[in-house]
């Protein structure tokens, strides 16, 4: 905010506006901690908090252990999926100035997810590769979309129209290989991949996608300036001497590896990548430099209570959370944008 007498910076405004950014954080972060407890002791085995402080002090409570051993693994791994999905997203937003941009939208996660299953169908010996091949996927899908929009430059929307049709067809391939090894003792992993599906990881697969995702995100937040810069039209940017469409490579790049080792880990999981920007730039604004952060915490907060529901709400049954995002993620993102929501700010 300005003042309107002087055009000088309004001190008041100024912190208000930090103060809320800081409360967007705090109440974010609280939800986030309250929730992983919660998730920690609902389900199909019913471990109170005293139980479960006490079972890990003393040992040798076998419901206790089976907490550690099943559900702590794919609540850490809801976590990192989740931010790792939201953050992709704001990263894509930012390289393509399109709002309704996800990594699910442009074929990204089709194609790292049809890289996951051929593998696991042809190549069950390469199980354990299947993460480091499906991030080769996407490398490549993205690579397929920018030198098929390439026309003396790369413009957003030609970006987005490709990746659109692409998807389309790496979803119809992925679709395909499920029926045709619809009968075969891989379809379980092969369906994990496609689906969504968090359930039965392992702590190899918490180590796997925290090691990963955690090294990214690390280079995701040292990119907040970089976004900031690609915010700006093209030929401002590059009357500022900024690398334009090197940077808009290496960003995009950087969303490529947290969608594809993400999804082969939890499968395809839509509307994240594309809401949780949405409502953190209503929450943050649409400085990248809290914005990415911000993505971090909201998305770790979406993905975990569409799994904490999908599993409790539904008892005795699991709806993955991937379904729970599809179901919840659409209507209130029409909502987001009857109320106001920033789909115009590129």
């Amino acid at each position: 905010m300005r003042n309107q007498e002087s055009g000088s910076p309004d001190p008041r405004g100024w912190r208000q506006g930090i103060f809320l950014k800081a409360g967007a954080f705090l109440v974010t972060g609280a939800l986030l901690v309250l929730l992983t407890i919660v998730s920690t002791t609902v389900g199909r085995l019913d471990v109170g908090l005293g139980e479960l402080w006490q079972g890990l002090m003393s040992g040798g409570n076998e419901a206790v252990d089976t907490v550690i051993d099943v559900r702590l693994p794919r609540i850490i791994i809801a976590l990192f999926a989740g931010a790792a999905l939201a953050v992709s997203g704001t990263l894509l937003q930012a390289v393509m100035k399109n709002p309704l941009t996800d990594p699910g939208i442009i074929g990204i996660s089709s194609a790292a997810a049809l890289v996951g299953s051929l593998v696991t169908a042809l190549f069950p010996t390469l199980f354990f590769s299947v993460p480091l091949l499906s991030v080769i996927g996407g490398l490549l899908a993205y690579l397929a979309i920018y030198s098929l929009a390439w026309d003396g430059g790369v413009h957003p929307t030609r970006l987005i129209l490709v990746g659109v049709a692409l998807n389309m067809t790496f979803t119809g391939i992925g679709q395909a290989v499920a029926a045709a090894f619809g009968g075969g003792g891989n379809m379980s992993a092969t369906q994990s991949i496609v689906s969504g599906h968090i359930a039965q990881k392992t702590w190899d697969d918490v180590r796997l996608l925290a090691l990963y995702v955690g090294v990214t995100l690390v280079v995701a937040l040292l990119s907040a300036r970089v976004c900031n810069l690609l915010a700006l039209d093209d030929k401002t940017a590059r009357g500022l001497g900024i690398a334009v469409d090197r940077n808009r490579f290496w960003v995009a790049l950087i969303a490529i590896i947290l969608a594809a080792i993400t999804t082969s880990v939890v499968g395809i999981v839509g509307f994240l990548g594309l809401l949780v920007p949405h409502i953190a730039r209503l929450l943050v604004g649409s400085d990248h430099k809290v914005l990415i952060p911000y993505a971090i915490l909201l998305g770790a907060l979406f993905m975990l209570a569409s799994d904490t529901i999908g599993r409790a709400v539904f008892y005795p049954y699991e709806v993955p959370a991937a379904v729970i995002m599809a179901v919840v993620g659409g209507p209130f993102f029409i909502a987001l944008l009857k109320i106001g929501g920033q789909t115009d700010e590129y």
